[in-house]
């Protein structure tokens, strides 16, 4: 800002963002909610503004000779590094993979680039890479390049990964935040907040009776039989990880301008994570998730679409949760259990720091 409380104007160009407010990028700035969106639609969006981008998909849909192509990029912070039920490098995978895959397309590669900490167990390193092998050959995509750099001790919390992915989009397939639309039906692969939880209870020391593991785990085989059961009536697929279900909901209401309803006695959650959740005073529906996938679809074709989810080795749990209306624009409602009914809105800040 400028003595006189104006934005600085950098080549002509003064920053929309409301710097005076946080003149710092915050932790809350990466949590996926409303700190979130402001940097991406305030600062990114404004920057490299361009009708691909401006759709905010869970990666760019591009033609290249005559191919329809999905692309996607994402970086992987995570602590702890290793987990119940997987790691940064699996997580990495099947983070890049389902991102590719909820833009409707079959992946088929992906890039791999490494920020090492100097004085990094070579051992951990090397059960990362492994990992990352596995996940792959079970995605059935190929790491194809990559990159390696390596900074100071103490100036990067060990390693952190950033992967980008390539799909193919069949001709016909159209999955768009964009086309949700009153009367199509909202459903969801399985149990919510498993991941966030997982982590969670490694850090907080907390114990269930049985093991909680991480639900981390590719998606796209789920997705082709989705798409082979229902086709063009398949309007909205989203991985609802960073902010929950309910930060992903949100993004899809106001894109599309339309108002979800859900129903909380059909969204399927664990007695261990409702039990994590109330420990830590944490709503689950903004928990972290990486291995469900929501769909908004046709109604018509909602039943088959079920059946499909719960025939899938990932999607026994799968339920309707919810329908899309045309009011009130942009607002996700929650029917409670009790009756009543709240606005699950998007997070002002940050809950789960680090987990994705």
């Amino acid at each position: 800002m400028s003595e006189e409380g104006k934005p600085v104007s950098f080549d002509g160009l003064a920053c929309p963002l409301p710097l005076a407010e946080h003149p710092t990028v915050q932790m809350a700035h990466g949590g996926g909610g409303r700190m979130s969106q402001k940097l991406v639609g305030g600062m990114f969006l404004e920057a490299f503004d361009n009708p691909v981008l401006r759709t905010l998909h869970d990666g760019a849909l591009v033609e290249l000779g005559g191919a329809r192509l999905a692309f996607s990029t994402d970086s992987f912070v995570i602590r702890p590094l290793f987990f119940p039920g997987g790691d940064i490098g699996s997580l990495a995978v099947h983070g890049t993979v389902n991102d590719v895959a909820m833009c409707g397309a079959r992946p088929l590669v992906i890039s791999a680039a490494f920020i090492l900490e100097e004085g990094f167990p070579m051992e951990d390193l090397w059960r990362i890479t492994r990992s990352m092998k596995g996940a792959a050959a079970d995605a059935g995509v190929t790491v194809v390049t990559g990159d390696t750099k390596v900074v100071d001790r103490g100036k990067g919390d060990g390693v952190y990964i950033n992967t980008s992915g390539l799909g193919l989009l069949q001709d016909g397939v159209e999955i768009s935040p964009l086309r949700a639309r009153p009367g199509d039906v909202v459903l969801l692969s399985g149990a919510i907040a498993v991941h966030g939880i997982a982590i969670m209870s490694v850090r907080e020391g907390l114990e269930f009776e049985t093991r909680l593991e991480s639900d981390s785990a590719a998606l796209n085989s789920m997705v082709a039989s989705l798409l082979e059961t229902a086709g063009e009536d398949v309007h909205v697929l989203r991985d609802p990880t960073r902010g929950g279900v309910a930060s992903a909901l949100n993004e899809i209401a106001a894109g599309a301008g339309v108002g979800i309803r859900l129903d909380e006695a059909s969204i399927p959650i664990s007695e261990e994570v409702r039990g994590g959740c109330e420990i830590l005073g944490l709503d689950p529906l903004y928990v972290a998730n990486e291995g469900k996938c929501l769909a908004i679809v046709e109604r018509s074709a909602a039943d088959a679409t079920l059946a499909a989810m719960r025939e899938h080795p990932r999607g026994g749990e799968a339920a309707i949760i919810g329908e899309v209306v045309a009011e009130p624009a942009g607002t996700v409602v929650l029917h409670s259990r009790i009756g009543g009914e709240r606005i699950v809105d998007m997070l002002s800040g940050e809950q789960l720091p680090r987990i994705c």
